[in-house]
């Protein structure tokens, strides 16, 4: 492993400041047209640490913009039709502009159900399948928070990316097929060649080491090394796992999907972990909130 990295840095949580920075003042517009400020909920269900910890940021930021936030707390135990009934009543409250469930739930609780439930006109997580369709299509919506905030870091560090090839590694419905989606519109950022890769992909090195731009949403700890990553590429990791290490204060260390110190000696940008996509999504969420709110 190399210790110097040589990569510039893709800083989600710098970009994301000067993004909340015109976050407040639209905010500020919108409470002054309306006489109340753009307002998202969050709904939690069961004590999944992770997800609390990043509620909690939603939170903390919407109050950062100027936004009125409320929190809603429900136990592990609560069943679906009563998360359902919660998110008719969400639905209907004229006071709120957007609300997110957060992700996981229970096992018990099938989530698409629960997506499918929430008024897309409302669903500033853009997961509903309305906002999805809006998005292959190039309609106007909600796109989903995470591949939003990707392409907004491009955006604000002017990353070259018409006729690169971007290799989106994951495909999942949050992250991996959207992104792979957004990264060939014809509009900037995108106008890429896309390879979606996966857990079946063949020779997924090959695939890797094609890529202009990669980005790595495969939820496994440092999974792409350097010997995967072509020399000279941007490369953007989706990825955060607390891992236990008796030797730092917090107990822990935070590690991405890729091997950081030694891919950032061959590529020219790279996102940290923390610090990089993170703080990106919630500004996204930010983002879609203030839409709906103007809407």
């Amino acid at each position: 492993m190399m210790d110097v990295a040589t990569a510039q840095i893709l800083d989600g949580k710098r970009c994301s400041e000067a993004l909340k920075a015109e976050i407040a003042k639209g905010a500020a517009a919108v409470k002054a047209d309306r006489g109340r400020a753009p307002h998202l909920a969050a709904v939690l269900v069961g004590n999944d640490g992770a997800s609390r910890t990043y509620v909690e940021a939603k939170v903390k930021a919407c109050e950062a913009v100027g936004f009125r936030s409320t929190l809603i707390r429900r136990p592990e135990t609560t069943t679906e039709d009563d998360l359902l009934h919660l998110v008719q009543g969400l639905n209907a409250d004229d006071t709120l502009d957007g609300f997110i469930v957060q992700l996981p739930l229970p096992s018990h609780i099938r989530e698409e159900r629960v997506t499918l439930a929430v008024d897309p006109r409302k669903d500033v997580d853009g997961f509903h399948p309305v906002n999805i369709g809006n998005m292959v299509l190039g309609h106007d919506g909600f796109l989903p928070a995470t591949p939003s905030g990707i392409c907004e870091l491009l955006k604000h560090y002017s990353i070259e990316t018409a006729g690169k090839h971007c290799v989106v590694v994951g495909r999942s419905n949050i992250v991996g097929t959207p992104m792979s989606i957004l990264m060939s519109r014809n509009a900037y950022p995108g106008n890429c060649t896309v390879t979606l890769a996966h857990s079946r992909t063949k020779d997924l090195g090959a695939i890797t080491r094609q890529a202009d731009i990669l980005i790595v949403a495969v939820g496994r700890p440092e999974f792409i090394s350097a010997d995967m990553v072509k020399d000279g590429a941007v490369v953007v990791d989706v990825g955060i796992h607390r891992i236990e290490d008796a030797t730092r204060k917090s107990g822990f260390r935070l590690l991405g999907d890729v091997r950081y110190n030694e891919v950032a000696a061959k590529a020219t940008w790279i996102t940290p972990v923390p610090g990089g996509v993170g703080p990106m999504t919630i500004t996204s969420l930010l983002l879609n909130t203030l839409k709906a709110a103007q809407r």
